[in-house]
């Protein structure tokens, strides 16, 4: 049996690093599954932590699950709207360094009442009664590209299963051309990569291939007005509160949908592979339980938290943590710390499928930007996990993972598998 180590030693760097010097925003960080160590070390000494230099300006690191709780909750003090970066650490994202900055406001970086009323156009999408019809779907998807894979050889986990399976899901929700699908992956991975992060190589690049996901869905836009269906592309054109929105403003909720709808939930999908290779025993649990997936789901989202932080700007002067943080300041909320809080969370560090409150996690956010998508997600993962017991004993993991230069997106580029029937 192939072991893959599941926690690494406290690295000398995060033991030894001054605190005032601590800067837990680095992308090779998460690359290299070091952060755990920076945040524990944070969590234990300065849990609201204050960075005054690093490569997106000063910021808050808040590391405790009571305090980003109450951070998340606390739209009037902190907000998603005020920064040049919205809802994360860096200042103006969407720049290119020979157009300028790229304005592409979503509802996800809008404060209430224009959060609330953009989100409450695309909601019908994820209503009970469209996840009742999506079920049969997924579930025969899942079904093909499962008996589609070669048991007993080596292959690519995230792009066989994880991709295919989200880009499916996609394409279906925006009634996006089924052939064409693959290029809504492409754009996801654009919208939140940097130069030099192995996915574009210039601002200029990325601006270009975000300006050819608008050109796409302005047709589709112009298409959907005349012919509507059940679709996030009619949702948008049809709702009062989103027909009359600016091009910059329906490219950017295009692509929050994108984003929201693909990398988590393919993230997670191959999480919680690497998560029951490393813990054999859960997954022997699982086998002799299947009805315990209900409560692996959670567990696996928490385990991974596909997306590691939020960023708000203070409104206002406020206290967290016993620290003042001023109005401005730009507050960035780690998830990936706070679901690995020993005070909030029994035995944080490991992965128990069995837990007792499997849904006390923040990976979904809380407060009004709590994840619109959350039950679509959770959904996917246990049809997909439903349709594995049936047909494998085990998926090994045949080597160490790559994973994405984020800190953002908190996910794997490659992780080879050998499925045993």
């Amino acid at each position: 049996m192939t072991t893959i180590a599941s926690t690494i030693p406290e690295t000398t760097e995060a033991a030894s690093l001054p605190l005032d010097q601590i800067d837990v925003s680095r992308p090779e960080l998460f690359e290299h599954n070091m952060e755990g160590d920076y945040f524990r070390r944070l969590r234990r000494e300065d849990p609201v932590h204050y960075c005054a230099d690093s490569a997106y300006g000063p910021y808050w690191s808040i590391t405790k699950y009571k305090d980003i709780m109450a951070v998340d909750t606390n739209h009037q003090a902190f907000s998603s709207e005020a920064g040049l970066g919205g809802i994360i650490i860096e200042d103006g994202i969407q720049k290119s360094s020979a157009e300028g900055a790229i304005d592409l406001p979503n509802f996800i970086a809008m404060d209430p009442p224009k959060h609330d009323e953009q989100r409450k156009a695309v909601s019908p999408i994820v209503a009970p009664s469209n996840l009742a019809k999506l079920e049969g779907t997924i579930r025969e998807r899942v079904g093909r590209v499962l008996d589609g894979l070669p048991v007993g050889e080596e292959f690519d986990w995230v792009n066989t299963v994880s991709i295919e399976l989200t880009t499916q899901m996609l394409a279906t929700l925006f009634d996006f051309p089924f052939e064409d699908r693959r290029k809504l992956t492409r754009w996801s991975d654009v919208t939140t990569a940097e130069p030099g992060s192995g996915i574009v190589d210039s601002w200029e690049q990325r601006t270009a291939e975000i300006m050819e996901c608008a050109e796409c869905f302005q047709e589709l836009w112009n298409e959907r007005l005349k012919n509507p269906g059940m679709d996030l592309v009619s949702m948008l054109a049809h709702s009062p509160a989103t027909h009359d929105m600016t091009p910059q403003n329906y490219l950017g909720n295009v692509l929050l949908l994108i984003v929201g709808g693909n990398d988590t939930t393919r993230n997670s999908m191959t999480g919680g592979v690497l998560a029951l290779h490393e813990n054999p025993a859960e997954f022997e649990k699982l086998k002799a339980n299947p009805r315990l997936i209900d409560s692996m789901v959670p567990e696996i989202i928490r385990w991974q938290t596909p997306l590691a932080h939020m960023r708000r700007t203070a409104l206002t002067d406020a206290v967290v943590g016993g620290k003042t943080i001023r109005k401005g300041d730009k507050v960035v909320m780690w998830y990936v710390s706070g679901n690995r809080d020993e005070d909030a969370i029994a035995r944080p560090d490991d992965f128990i499928i069995d837990r007792e409150r499997p849904r006390q996690h923040l990976s979904f956010g809380f407060g009004v930007h709590r994840c619109v998508g959350n039950r679509l997600a959770e959904m996917q993962l246990k049809i997909l996990w439903e349709e594995i017991l049936k047909r494998f004993s085990r998926i090994e993991v045949m080597a160490e993972p790559t994973r994405v230069r984020s800190n953002f997106v908190r996910g794997y580029a490659q992780m080879p598998v050998r499925l045993h029937a």
